[in-house]
């Protein structure tokens, strides 16, 4: 029986029935051997919804089972015709599923990688603030965050904790100057969770230095079968209060990005890859909240929050240090795969060596000490690597660029705070010449 149970899960984790966190449970439990080939050659779930496919799984898998109790060596031989199986089953190349309840069916994602070919933000390159929410129990409130109304709680979807807002609810970071930490230059980045048919709203603020007036307010309403346009108002410099509307298609249920830059009085919003405003006489703002209106209690949830100080231009920073560190280039948690909004540096990067072609670089990956020394060190060779990959599918010349991972070994900050290990994760450029490869 033991013999048929390890056959039907590796047969759930192939099919991408089960969740992120029921997958690695299942893993868990399965021999080493089997689990390090499984883990290989199935990283990716593939598309096939819970439904339409659960019976004729089981059913295969009960077939396949007959066959493998007959004996160790004819079970080892299924095993891994399942493992390269799912190789070939994996989703095609910019197509992920998007996160859901970790107990229901989770919305697609369409394919990302030519849409954010375009995307021109660039992340400031000095962490302020920034909580990946790792290590956050759940039920528990988001410990690095204040509440101003409501309530929220740390969730889970797909395995990855979020915040969620419990119906009408407004959080704040939770920093030493808790009212007067904007510099004037910045950005904000975060992903938010639409809902499918809740009536209610998103509304994020930015506000004056110390007080409570709105210097600049994002919104827009989730309602169902409704102008989901986004609504964005700004006070100016003269103390005037304008207002415009956007209309940007937030009607399918998931994760989206909103990426605000802010520069000297310049204020650029993106959502995902699209800029959909662009004004140039805001007030200065201080501080900023997040806050949504429902009269649910699920529906609005955060993930992945960086405020960071406005960026200096590559080059400058090149000159000056030898090298330039960007936060703005991010990946799946654990993984080397780079998330679609690091398009924006990475162009970047590809401007300036388009510009200067004496110009080469080592591409080096930094980690926090989370986790074990080897696993950061492999997981930064890995992403180092990924980054190089990503620059001569984008016309880098090869010889132009080497990848080296320096794992936690270099820590730049105090890895015992939450800030400290933001900014050790992080890429280096570091300026080489010719002679040096």
């Amino acid at each position: 029986m033991k013999k048929i149970l390890t056959v039907l899960m590796a047969a759930f984790l192939i099919t991408g029935t089960a969740s992120d966190i029921q997958a690695q449970g299942w893993l868990e439990k399965m021999g080493k051997k089997a689990t390090k080939r499984v883990e290989e050659r199935a990283r990716q779930k593939v598309e096939e919804k819970v439904d339409k496919t659960v019976d004729k799984v089981v059913d295969k898998t009960f077939e396949a089972a007959e066959g493998a109790v007959t004996g160790e060596n004819k079970q080892k031989q299924k095993a891994d015709s399942i493992a390269q199986q799912a190789a070939k089953q994996q989703p095609a190349a910019g197509q992920q599923m998007q996160p859901g309840e970790a107990t229901q069916q989770a919305p697609e994602n369409p394919p990302i990688e030519m849409s954010w070919s375009k995307f021109d933000f660039v992340a400031g390159d000095e962490v302020v603030f920034d909580d990946q929410l790792a290590g956050e129990m759940r039920g528990e409130f988001p410990s690095q965050w204040d509440l101003l109304s409501g309530n929220a709680e740390i969730a889970q979807l797909n395995g990855q904790n979020i915040i969620a807002f419990l119906e009408s609810t407004e959080l704040t970071p939770l920093i030493k100057t808790p009212k007067n930490y904007l510099p004037e230059s910045f950005t904000v980045e975060l992903d938010f969770y639409v809902p499918a048919k809740i009536s209610g709203y998103w509304k994020f603020r930015f506000k004056e230095p110390g007080g409570n007036s709105d210097i600049v307010t994002i919104e827009w309403w989730t309602e169902a079968n409704k102008d989901r346009s986004i609504g964005t108002g700004w006070k100016t410099t003269s103390g005037e209060w304008r207002r415009s509307n956007t209309g940007v298609d937030l009607s399918q249920e998931g994760w989206h990005r909103m990426s605000v830059s802010f520069n000297r009085r310049a204020l650029k919003v993106y959502i995902d890859q699209e800029r959909v405003v662009n004004v140039p006489n805001v007030a200065q703002a201080g501080w900023f909240s997040a806050s949504s209106y429902s009269g649910v209690k699920a529906g609005y949830y955060l993930r992945d929050i960086r405020i960071a100080k406005g960026a200096v231009p590559l080059y400058d920073r090149m000159m000056t240090d030898g090298k330039f560190i960007t936060y703005g280039i991010t990946f799946d948690v654990g993984k080397a795969t780079i998330k679609p909004e690091s398009m924006g540096e990475i162009n970047r990067i590809v401007q300036l060596m388009n510009e200067n072609p004496d110009l080469n670089f080592s591409v080096e990956g930094h980690t926090d000490a989370t986790g074990s020394a080897a696993a950061n060190q492999s997981l930064s060779e890995k992403r180092s690597q990924a980054i190089v990959d990503k620059l001569m599918e984008l016309g880098i010349a090869s010889n132009r660029l080497a990848s080296v991972g320096k794992g936690q070994n270099n820590p730049i900050a105090d890895n015992s705070t939450d800030e400290g290990r933001a900014k050790n994760r992080r890429v280096e450029f570091v300026k080489i010449d010719d002679n040096q490869f």
